[in-house]
């Protein structure tokens, strides 16, 4: 019972005490995870069981959206507290660390090790094998990197456009769990945990590569998911029909086909079975650490946050994949676990993964880092109906941006096109209320209120920028430094 009382204390009034007094974290991270969980209730087939067990012992944020719907934005985001309008890195490069006015930015791991942590990390934390350098500081014990594991000898579904990219494809073929990535990231997991030093409270960070392409998965998850039975996302044809026609820059040209190709193909179902069987695996994995944390002495002293970089398109809004603005690329599964949390408790106000930088430290007493934009989510912890006036902003290059409070998205482009979603009344976000000659002065009120919480001072592309790089120009827009003509758009 002291252990319980010391970490009220910790979280509720945070005090100088010894590092080995605090709270362990195990940081779970998982890519492209859209909201197709059990506790989000995003697909009605999903099968998260693991998931569900850590949301049934935890608080999961109905509401959470990331600050950026790419891989490398998004997880410099995170693990800086800093938005991708304040660093200049919206794409899939550069490295924090390769940019001089951001190379010694604290990171999240950094800041806990400066305060006695010994911090870990294995799998997909940071973007590719960004921060494995030797000489960089980022951890005081690597992991396993993120890896896809066995492939076939060949792509599974052919040729794709975009370039056809090796990464583009999904099914089964004969193969064991126990031959991919993500197994041996959480046996590398299960390891530490089972002979984690007792010196001094350590941070775990685990990251799983899947649901990412290629969505490889053994057999018996894809039988989970009979091919005849299963549910499709629902895609209303024409659904773009109201947007602005800026809203396909954002996604220009991908090496993620379009829908219309996915049909005339016969892989939309297949890529959908093929997401849910690899969510269904990697919730596998995820079970795998939870059981040997239940298992090791550390149980009733560590805190367990869950969380993935972005959201993904499974033919929603005529796309698949992510780098949208919508919901299916912003939500995201957060939950948090551990002594104080309440148990099996929801919050619907927005949170931002940029948030767990200021809450994990006011959780376990330390100072907060300079500098940080994030917002502590300790007052939703103590109380989930907590109010929270601040939207969650999520940003795709400089101008593009979409605000989501309790009810309402708005998305501006940076050409000055705008939507407007009630999600209460239109979840799916199907209806843009902004759109026609005219438009109800109560949208418009809703609208501009939003709008008054997006950046105003936006950094401009880092230098090394580049990997889906949207850029406004005097004379246009440009698409990875090709100047993109709206005609010839790919829809």
């Amino acid at each position: 019972m002291q252990r319980y009382v010391c970490l009220a204390i910790l979280i509720f009034a945070p005090t100088a005490v010894v590092a080995a007094d605090r709270p362990n974290i195990v940081m779970i991270a998982i890519d492209d995870l859209n909201d197709w969980v059990e506790p989000l209730s995003g697909h009605p087939d999903v099968k998260t069981p693991a998931m569900a067990r850590l949301a049934a012992r935890g608080l999961t944020f109905t509401n959470a959206h990331c600050q950026a719907p790419l891989c490398n934005p998004s997880r410099t985001s995170l693990m800086t507290s800093r938005r991708p309008t304040s660093t200049g890195v919206y794409g899939l490069a550069p490295w924090i660390r390769n940019v001089p006015e951001l190379a010694d930015i604290v990171t999240m791991p950094q800041h806990f090790r400066s305060h006695g942590y010994r911090t870990l990390i294995g799998g997909k934390i940071y973007h590719g094998s960004y921060g494995r350098k030797a000489g960089q500081e980022e951890a005081d014990v690597w992991g396993p990197p993120a890896s896809v594991g066995v492939r076939p000898k060949k792509k599974l579904i052919g040729p794709t456009p975009g370039g056809n990219n090796p990464l583009m494809d999904w099914g089964v073929f004969p193969h064991e769990d126990e031959d991919k990535g993500d197994w041996r990231v959480a046996s590398w997991a299960v390891d530490e945990l089972e002979n984690m030093p007792e010196d001094k409270p350590f941070f775990l960070s685990v990251g799983f590569f899947l649901p990412h392409v290629p969505c490889y998965a053994t057999q018996k998850w894809f039988d989970l998911y009979p091919e005849q039975t299963m549910t499709m996302p629902p895609i209303l044809k024409g659904d773009r029909d109201d947007t602005p026609e800026s809203s396909w820059f954002i996604h220009w040209y991908l090496p993620e086909p379009r829908t219309s190709w996915l049909e005339k193909n016969d892989q939309l179902r297949n890529l959908a079975r093929s997401y849910l069987a690899c969510i269904s695996f990697v919730d596998s994995q995820v079970g795998r650490v939870l059981d040997a944390l239940e298992k090791s002495p550390h149980a009733d002293n560590t805190i367990v946050v869950l969380w993935s970089d972005h959201g993904y398109h499974l033919g929603e809004k005529a796309i698949s994949g992510k780098n949208s603005l919508w919901r299916h690329s912003t939500r995201v599964p957060l939950i948090l676990a551990g002594p104080n949390v309440p148990r099996a408790a929801r919050c619907e106000q927005p949170a931002e993964l940029m948030d767990l930088y200021p809450t994990l430290s006011e959780m376990v007493g330390l100072p907060q880092a300079d500098g940080i934009e994030g917002l502590s989510l300790i007052p939703q912890i103590r109380n989930p109906e907590t109010e929270r006036t601040r939207p969650a902003i999520c940003s795709h290059n400089a101008g593009n941006h979409s605000a989501c409070d309790n009810r309402w998205r708005y998305i501006r482009y940076a050409d000055g096109g705008e939507e407007l979603y009630d999600r209460k009344a239109d979840p799916l976000e199907l209806t843009n209320l902004l759109w026609g000659e005219t438009v109800d002065a109560k949208y418009r009120e809703q609208a501009d209120k939003l709008a008054a919480f997006l950046p105003q001072d936006e950094k401009p592309l880092a230098p090394g920028s580049r990997a889906r790089i949207l850029e406004k120009r005097s004379d246009g827009f440009y698409w990875q430094n090709e100047k993109i003509i709206p005609e010839e758009v790919v829809k």
